[in-house]
């Protein structure tokens, strides 16, 4: 069988998504053609492949390329400043409402060009990209007007043609309020939903729609009029839910069948029954927690218990989670919300493709996706977890094409 490309000699992880465990092959095979993978599985079981470039893994294990399905990357300017203030006292909340927060990274945001804010992003995009990721989740929401909230998209959208990486984009403009809006958040959130995301959907700049559900974001109805805007649009939803705070957003995104409810220290076992028949993902973002000090764990023995996946992200943001390491959001998922080391490694392939609404071409070693592979100098999976500060990763294969390698 012609093909482009062979690894041979390999151990492999992460073969079927509906399978629990990784799916472990320790004498593996894994061909290419055109951008595809043509066949994983254990060399016993392979055809003779007549292959451009026969690649010898020497016992190297190779999983998906990792998914990151939660960041903020498009941003001008830091909150280095915020962070002091944090670390003297100053609540989330607190610098919120007096004007820090997602509304000081707007000023910086709309004062900062297209080019500018992609320049910006680059090197925190080349950090998830030496870890080998493959696929980036991008959202808009500190432009905050209809001008500044398309140029992030669209910055957004640049990244993926300056790198060999998949970006995935959301619209977030229900992120803040705006302080040209004052207190008329339903005012803004009529721009939102009547300007900014058809014009969004009409440049087809969005792969979805997002909103902040929160006590200092947008109230359970406001958040239900973008999902509604989203949905005339065909647009699909996900939602920043229950973070600080339990206004039942996960049980309202579930309603509207959407791809993930994100952060979720406060969800109940309400939510957790309607995303789990709704089929929503669980995006956990141990970073965050971290970063903010957070002590109210996520729900994990109950989210496990009913079944919902659960999909691991950086949040890579200024002001909560400066972090760019999905190796490390693995340690911390597994060190503070005790995820398993499976469970993890899932949690940024598997299940951060399924976040994403592309478990149908990404996220496991499958006959028809993409070949996006990450393969890495470890001797068993779990150092991936286990380890801080470390990066194994030997090379980094995109559409089946060698674009790192040590």
């Amino acid at each position: 069988m012609r093909c482009e490309r062979v690894w041979r000699h390999a151990r492999l992880a992460l073969r079927d998504p509906a399978r629990a465990g990784l799916g472990e092959v320790s004498d593996g095979v894994l061909a290419c053609d055109d951008g595809r993978i043509l066949f994983a599985g254990s060399a016993a079981d392979a055809p003779n492949f007549d292959a451009t470039e026969t690649i010898d893994c020497d016992g190297r294990w190779i999983t998906p390329g990792l998914i990151d399905p939660h960041t903020h990357l498009i941003y001008g300017g830091d909150r280095a400043r915020e962070f002091e203030l944090r670390l003297a006292g100053a609540s989330y909340e607190e610098i919120a409402r007096a004007g820090g927060g997602i509304v000081s990274t707007m000023v910086a945001t709309r004062a900062a060009s297209q080019d500018e804010l992609v320049a910006q992003a680059l090197p925190r995009l080349d950090a998830l990209i030496a870890e080998g990721v493959t696929t980036v989740e991008v959202k808009s929401g500190y432009g905050l007007s209809l001008e500044h909230e398309l140029k992030s998209l669209r910055a957004a959208r640049k990244l993926g043609d300056v790198r060999p990486v998949r970006i995935v984009t959301t619209f977030l403009g229900a992120h803040a309020l705006p302080p040209e809006f004052g207190d008329d958040a339903d005012g803004y959130i009529d721009l939102v939903c009547r300007e900014m995301i058809p014009a969004a959907a009409a440049e087809g700049l969005a792969d979805a729609v997002d909103a902040f559900c929160e006590g200092i974001g947008f109230t359970p109805a406001q958040t239900r009029r973008v999902f509604e805007a989203a949905r005339a649009h065909g647009l699909p939803v996900k939602l920043h839910a229950e973070q600080l705070s339990n206004l039942n957003g996960a049980a309202l995104a579930a309603e509207f069948g959407a791809l993930s409810a994100d952060h979720l220290e406060h969800l109940d076992d309400a939510g957790i029954a309607a995303m789990a028949a709704a089929g929503t993902v669980a995006t956990l973002l141990p970073g965050a927690y971290y970063f903010v000090r957070e002590t109210k764990l996520p729900p994990i023995e109950a989210l496990r218990a009913a079944g919902v996946p659960m999909a691991l992200a950086t949040d890579c943001n200024p002001g909560t989670s400066p972090m760019t390491s999905q190796l490390l959001t693995m340690n911390m998922a597994a060190t503070l919300f005790r995820l398993t080391v499976d469970e993890c490694l899932a949690g940024v392939t598997r299940e951060a493709s399924r976040a994403l609404g592309r478990l149908d071409h990404l996220g496991s070693l499958e006959v028809g996706k993409a070949c996006d592979l990450a393969i890495w100098d470890v001797e068993r999976p779990a150092e991936l977890v286990y380890r801080v500060g470390f990066n194994p990763l030997h090379s980094r294969v995109f559409g089946g094409q060698t674009t790192w390698t040590r």
